[in-house]
């Protein structure tokens, strides 16, 4: 029974990954496609590539902080996993359906806090790995706005002399380098987060010990799994960033892009799962800032920080619910 359990308890961990993979591949390809650099079936295959390309560079730092840092581990069990993971599913396959882009780290997170929660309250969750998650939820955005509003007064400064047809040539080429960079931090950030969630779910239901390194295969399955989201591309959410939120150039794609990619890459060396919906919102924003303050679009700036603000909270209740009922019936 246990084992058929955990083969599903993956297929939906997958599945998450999937469609982590699609909300996200605006955060990757919004400014590429906006500034047409690329079409838009171009974009998301360049995304997926380097997507699967983190693999071989970047470790699995993220994934311990997610699969053994923010519940508890002995609390953790094959209903408590699932129960996090659909928890999180609902959320980001509505919102990305409606056009919006959320963290689905946080969606993620919630979810496991739900039924941490209820099967060992406040104390079942890890205080100090949990504040600097709730911190990064503020600092991951504002360093992504601050670093592309430097990086494009830096640009500014140093083309100011060329006109802008060259500009725009220069930057279409470049743009790919940076768009190229920022899925690489994607990869290295999203992918690890499932595979964290399935080194809990194994070592919950004891398939493995709580000391043992991540599995080869769990590696390998969830950078394929983010890739082929991306491949998929969540479209309305891909129109919401890249065009709802400002006008951009190729100069402002590139800038926004490396900032978002020094602020994720920066977050995954140092073991910090973030938002990358965060930071390159933030990122944009910033680019748009350098030119007047209405440059920015804060409606819908609006509407997406509302989103977040409740992402952690619903699915956490989502989860809490759905655990709640499989105790009931299965435990």
């Amino acid at each position: 029974m246990i084992i058929y359990l955990v083969i599903f308890g993956v297929a939906i961990a997958l599945l998450f990954d999937f469609l982590n993979g699609m909300n996200d591949a605006a955060n990757s390809i919004a400014t590429i496609v906006s500034t047409k650099v690329l079409s838009p079936l171009g974009a998301v295959a360049w995304a997926a590539s380097f997507n699967f390309i983190a693999y071989f560079i970047f470790g699995v730092s993220v994934a311990a902080t997610i699969g053994k840092g923010i519940v508890d581990p002995k609390l953790i069990n094959v209903y408590f996993i699932i129960a996090a993971l659909i928890g999180a599913i609902i959320w980001v396959y509505a919102c990305t359906r409606f056009g919006m882009p959320i963290s689905v780290s946080h969606s993620l997170i919630g979810g496991l806090i739900g039924p941490g929660l209820l099967a060992g309250g406040i104390a079942a969750i890890s205080g100090g790995k949990i504040l600097l998650v709730l911190l990064f939820i503020v600092l991951s955005p504002v360093i992504g706005l601050l670093l592309g509003y430097l990086v494009m007064i830096i640009v500014m400064h140093l083309f100011k002399r060329t006109t802008p047809l060259k500009v725009d040539g220069y930057f279409r080429v470049l743009q790919l380098a940076s768009s190229a960079v920022f899925s690489l931090g994607h990869g290295s950030n999203d992918a690890q987060k499932t595979m964290g969630i399935i080194w809990a779910l194994l070592i919950g239901a004891q398939m493995i010990p709580a000391d043992a390194d991540l599995p080869h295969w769990v590696v390998i399955s969830c950078y394929s799994a983010i890739a082929l989201g991306t491949l998929t591309g969540g479209w309305k959410v891909i129109k919401t960033l890249g065009v709802g939120l400002t006008d951009l150039k190729p100069v402002g794609g590139f800038c926004a892009e490396t900032a978002g990619a020094i602020t994720v890459i920066g977050s995954s060396l140092a073991g910090i799962p973030v938002s990358t919906t965060h930071t390159i919102t933030g990122s944009i924003m910033g680019v748009g800032l350098t030119r007047r303050l209405s440059a920015v679009r804060w409606g819908v700036a609006g509407n997406i920080v509302t989103a977040w603000v409740l992402t952690i909270p619903v699915t956490m209740l989502i989860s809490m619910l759905i655990y709640a009922v499989l105790r009931w019936f299965f435990m």
